[in-house]
């Protein structure tokens, strides 16, 4: 299977299904020295777990990470750096009943188009399990990148209709939601648990801000800062558009409003008096903060009944079995930081050899 395989210095691929002995990613590129540790790497794979609240799977996965190489006497090596974490409570059972059957709204089609065959457990590699590599690989670039004070926050903006309308950024690891506005928060969980009852999902918007990263990161063609984190966010299964900045509403502006002035302020410093770029402009760092959003589709496997059809082309009816989220957002969260982490250090690196002066410094 090609397309595992993601960045061009900091790279990263992921491998395992959901309901194969383990899961994992490999990560090279990473510089040697940095003090890298499980206890590094846990916390973000435990705000992606399941089973947190009553709101996610209740499959129970404690999603231990061990590294098996790169790193030694807590430092890596600047070696390939892989990561395994064990599967330990499939129920392979759950979905006996599905081998011959194309789920809605999942991957289950266009892989027995594409392989003529599927691992039908859980989804295989277009699981949402897949993203525990992402993970992985975004915890320690996020370490490498606040060694040099970028720093990356995700959050849930939207669940459902109901949408943040303040940002607390210390509210944000306090609710179940991942919301920085408690009031929304506990607007959205009421309606979630009313979805849940009648057997049904939901969806919502990931936002993300990127701070501390200076001007000049991104290529200007094919490499652009945003068309690269867009590739990144919309890698992720559940992802079904991406917007940056002012994203689809910029269309209905007009040019007066839609740019940004620059000024320069009191230390001599290059600033923008507005954000709608969303930090990127020709594909490059501006040197404001960096905001995007993802929009997550409502969690496909619902166990109210559905219309679909066999590998046989037979019109069938189903009923998914199983453990499922009732929404993917929350967990969602973690995913696009990583994937913003791991882009965001990948250009960084690559921009080491865009001037003469640069080359220079390290060599001279």
């Amino acid at each position: 299977m090609a397309g595992s395989l993601y960045g061009k210095n900091f790279r990263v691929m992921t491998f395992g299904e959901s309901h194969g002995p383990a899961i994992g990613a490999v990560v090279d590129g990473c510089p040697a020295g940095l003090e890298l540790s499980a206890e590094d790497i846990q916390p973000f794979l435990d705000r992606r777990r399941p089973g947190q609240s009553r709101f996610t799977t209740k499959r129970n996965e404690k999603d231990e990470v061990e590294i098996l190489s790169g790193v030694f006497e807590g430092k890596t090596l600047g070696t390939p750096i892989a990561m395994v974490i064990r599967n330990t409570d499939q129920h392979s059972k759950d979905y006996s009943d599905i081998q011959n059957v194309y789920r809605p709204g999942h991957a289950d089609y266009g892989f027995d188009a594409k392989y003529g065959f599927r691992d039908y457990r859980g989804g295989g590699r277009s699981s949402a399990r897949e993203t525990i590599g992402r993970v992985l690989a975004g915890a320690i670039a996020s370490k490498l990148l606040a060694s040099v004070g970028v720093t990356v926050t995700a959050y849930s903006k939207a669940i459902g209709p109901f949408e943040i309308t303040k940002f607390d950024r210390n509210e944000i690891m306090k609710n179940p939601l991942y919301m920085p506005d408690s009031e929304m928060s506990e607007k959205a969980q009421s309606y979630l648990t009313e979805k849940m009852s009648e057997c049904d999902s939901v969806g919502g918007i990931v936002e993300c801000r990127i701070d501390g990263l200076k001007a000049g990161i991104g290529e200007p063609v094919f490499d652009k800062l945003d068309a690269a984190l867009s590739q990144a966010i919309m890698s992720i299964g559940a992802v079904k558009g991406f917007e940056i900045g002012d994203g689809f509403a910029a269309s209905k502006a007009v040019g007066s409003t839609n740019n940004d002035s620059f000024y320069t302020d009191d230390d001599g410093v290059i600033k923008k008096r507005t954000n709608h770029a969303g930090g990127i402009l020709g594909g490059i760092s501006d040197g404001s903060e960096i905001i995007f959003r993802a929009a997550i589709k409502p969690t496909p496997s619902i166990s109210k009944e559905q219309e679909t059809v066999n590998s046989s082309g037979e019109n069938v009816k189903i009923v998914i079995k199983g453990r499922h989220d009732p929404i993917i957002v929350p967990r969602a969260v973690v995913v696009v930081e990583s994937m913003a982490c791991v882009t965001v250090l990948d250009l960084m690196l690559s921009n080491m050899s865009a001037r003469e002066s640069y080359f220079q410094d390290f060599y001279s």
